[in-house]
C-alpha cells in the first residue's frame, strides 16, 4: 500500500527529514511517534507533497508520488487530515462536506455514509463551519477527508485538545476505517492511544525513522517510550 523509503525534505536551508522510511498496509494503523519537532508532521507534509522531497520516495500500491504536484495527491486516494484542521471556516458544514466529495467525484452515497459516521454534523449542515466547537471540527476534518473514499487516511495529533467523549468518538471512526480495509497513518502523542491503536510505531528522531515497535513489543520494552518520548 504506501511505502515511504529514506526521504529527505528540507525547509529552505533547514534539512528536517534525514531519511525517515516505513510501510503501511490495507486494514493496518502505523503511529509515528516522537518528541515535538521530531518530523512527524513534515513527513506527513512530504507524502502529501506539501514539502517537496529531496531524495528517497513516496509510493501508493506502486504508484510514484514523489513528484507528484501536491493539488494531485488527494485523487490518488488518500484522505489527509491536518493538525489544526484546517477547514473552510467561511463555508457550512454541508459546503466543507461537498468539498471533499469534488476531489474524487463522489456523490450522496458517500456523502449518507459519511453522515451516518457523524451524526452531529447532520444536524448541523447549515452552520458555519468556523462556529463549531473544537470536537465538531475535527469531526468535519475527518469526514471531509473520508468523502474522498481513500485508500490511504493520514491524521495528525487527531486527538489534540480533545474532550474524551470527543476523543472516543474520532478513535472510534478510526478503528471502523481500519475494519473497511483502509491504511492508516497515525501521528499522536499518547502513549495510551499508539498501544491501543496501533499495529506497529514508527519513532522518529531528529529527522530520522529510528525504530519499530508493535505495542506488544513496547510493553515488554517501555523503555523506549522513555527514550524517544521522555515520558
Amino acid at each position: 500500500m504506501l511505502e515511504v523509503s529514506d526521504i529527505h525534505a528540507a525547509y529552505g536551508q533547514v534539512q528536517a527529514l534525514r531519511g525517515v522510511s516505513f510501510s503501511v498496509n490495507a486494514g493496518e494503523i502505523v503511529c509515528l511517534v516522537g518528541r515535538n519537532g521530531a518530523g512527524k508532521t513534515t513527513t506527513i507534509k512530504s507524502i502529501m507533497g506539501l514539502l517537496p522531497v529531496s531524495s528517497g520516495a513516496v509510493s501508493l500500491d506502486g504508484r510514484d508520488l514523489t513528484e507528484m504536484p501536491a493539488h494531485m495527491i488527494p485523487r490518488e486516494g488518500i484522505g489527509y487530515i491536518p493538525q489544526g484542521r484546517r477547514l473552510f471556516p467561511e463555508l457550512s458544514v454541508e459546503e466543507n462536506i461537498e468539498v471533499g466529495l469534488m476531489t474524487r467525484g463522489e456523490g450522496r452515497e458517500t456523502r449518507d455514509w459519511v453522515l451516518d459516521l457523524f451524526p452531529r454534523l447532520r444536524e448541523r449542515l447549515k452552520q458555519t463551519a468556523g462556529t463549531l466547537s473544537g470536537g465538531e471540527q475535527q469531526m468535519l476534518a475527518t469526514a471531509r477527508a473520508l468523502c474522498l473514499r481513500p485508500k490511504l487516511l493520514l491524521l495528525d495529533e487527531p486527538t489534540e485538545g480533545l474532550q474524551p467523549s470527543m476523543i472516543d468518538l474520532i478513535i472510534d471512526v478510526v478503528v471502523k476505517m481500519k475494519a473497511e480495509g483502509l491504511a492508516i497513518v497515525l501521528v499522536e502523542q499518547r502513549v495510551d492511544t499508539v498501544l491501543s491503536l496501533s499495529d506497529r510505531a514508527v519513532f522518529i528522531e531528529n529527522g530520522r525513522s529510528v525504530d519499530t515497535a508493535t505495542p506488544a513489543e513496547l510493553a515488554q520494552s517501555p523503555d523506549k517510550i522513555t527514550k524517544y518520548l521522555g515520558v
